[in-house]
């Protein structure tokens, strides 16, 4: 995009009621962050899960096909990262049940400001860079989860990085829930049985979802073989009808951003320690642990197997079981660390540390 390209969008967008400082709704679009972990082979069962880019989550149902999610090093200019997915097992009979869409989901009290379901109702832009291992077509679509409504536009990849801008109109019906829950989601469509294809893709206004109308029937497959890859970085959404330019934040923004849902604590080393706190029994230790932002809801405790901690007390060390949580807010959380056997004493200071490992790690979820 030229300068003068770029100066008008962001007049465009500025009268449309766009602030020019956070501009993106989207957290982590640059692929910046993975906190667990930069690849995940074996992907494809059915649910909804989260395995590389912290807010991008795969979402999955009765397909036979499986992939690979990894963050590698392979940008546009101006990008160091992007999420690559390949296809490791196809699936070229498909279902009219099938699904593959890769999803961000949002709160509905940071998108108050596209006033949807209200005459003011803004219209939003979707930008994003893509490319392939060949030419293919998939479906971009705005899910409104309070109002059950939703729009859909298809996009191009061809072999090179290209960007895409897809503007999608005002909605004046159906407001936003002004709280912590789930209201929009921007889904791309990688993979749709019938049920998905079979109608018309609702791609000019906004209106009650259909789901045969959500995807295309023309659209590719991603699990049509196993050459099939898929590269996305730079993912935007903004108030106004002109995508400008990638919003650039400091990493530690985007990552606090994301420890909003994910949370984790990986050891460092071996013998790395996980706060302090006191025994609570002869078989348990429990310690505290302060999250550094307030989390979206309650966590539930994601962690490592039995044996990679030790329950550690200044007259003795036991190996743990798997920690359990205790006592969770948004704020923090008690972690029980149980021994099974009755070598700690009960009231004296504790701690907990890696078992010779830098694998063990305590991880707290509240996504959407």
């Amino acid at each position: 995009m030229s300068k003068a390209a770029e100066l008008a969008a962001l007049i465009a967008n500025v009268n449309n009621g766009s602030s020019l400082a956070a501009k993106n709704f989207i957290i982590n679009g640059n692929m910046n962050v993975a906190q667990r972990g930069t690849s995940t082979t074996g992907l494809g069962a059915d649910g909804a899960t989260y395995n590389t880019a912290d807010r991008f989550c795969h979402s999955l149902g009765n397909t036979a096909g499986r992939f690979t999610s990894a963050i590698i090093a392979d940008g546009p200019s101006g990008f160091a990262n992007c999420l690559k997915l390949s296809c490791t097992t196809a699936d070229t009979s498909v279902a009219a049940t099938e699904y593959f869409h890769l999803q961000h989901r949002m709160e509905g009290q940071n998108l108050q400001s596209i006033a949807k379901g209200t005459a003011d109702a803004k219209p939003i832009t979707a930008s994003f860079y893509v490319k392939g291992n060949a030419s293919a077509t998939y479906v971009a679509e705005l899910y409104d989860a309070d109002n059950t409504r939703q729009i859909s536009k298809t996009f191009s990849v061809t072999t090179s990085w290209s960007r895409v801008e897809l503007t999608f109109p005002a909605d004046t019906t159906g407001a936003l829930d002004d709280d912590n829950a789930l209201s929009l989601q921007l889904a791309i469509h990688l993979h749709d049985g019938s049920n998905f294809t079979s109608g018309t893709t609702n791609s000019s206004a906004w209106a009650s979802a259909t789901t045969a109308n959500r995807g295309n029937s023309s659209a590719t497959s991603f699990f049509d073989s196993t050459s099939r890859t898929f590269f996305l970085t730079g993912v935007q959404l903004e108030i106004g009808e002109k995508a400008t330019e990638f919003e650039h934040e400091p990493y530690e923004a985007t990552f606090r951003k994301c420890q909003r849902y994910y949370l984790k604590r990986q050891a460092g080393s071996a013998y790395s320690y996980w706060g302090s706190g006191h025994n609570a029994s002869a078989t348990a230790a429990r310690l505290h642990q302060n999250f550094p932002v307030e989390m979206n809801h309650i966590p539930v405790l994601e962690t490592t197997a039995a044996d990679t901690f030790y329950a550690y007390s200044i007259d003795t060390v036991a190996l743990s079981d798997v920690p359990t949580i205790n006592n969770p807010s948004v704020w923090g959380s008690a972690v029980t660390f149980p021994t099974g056997s009755g070598t700690l004493t009960a009231g004296r200071g504790a701690n907990a540390i890696a078992r010779d490992s830098t694998s063990a790690y305590l991880a707290f979820e509240s996504e959407l």
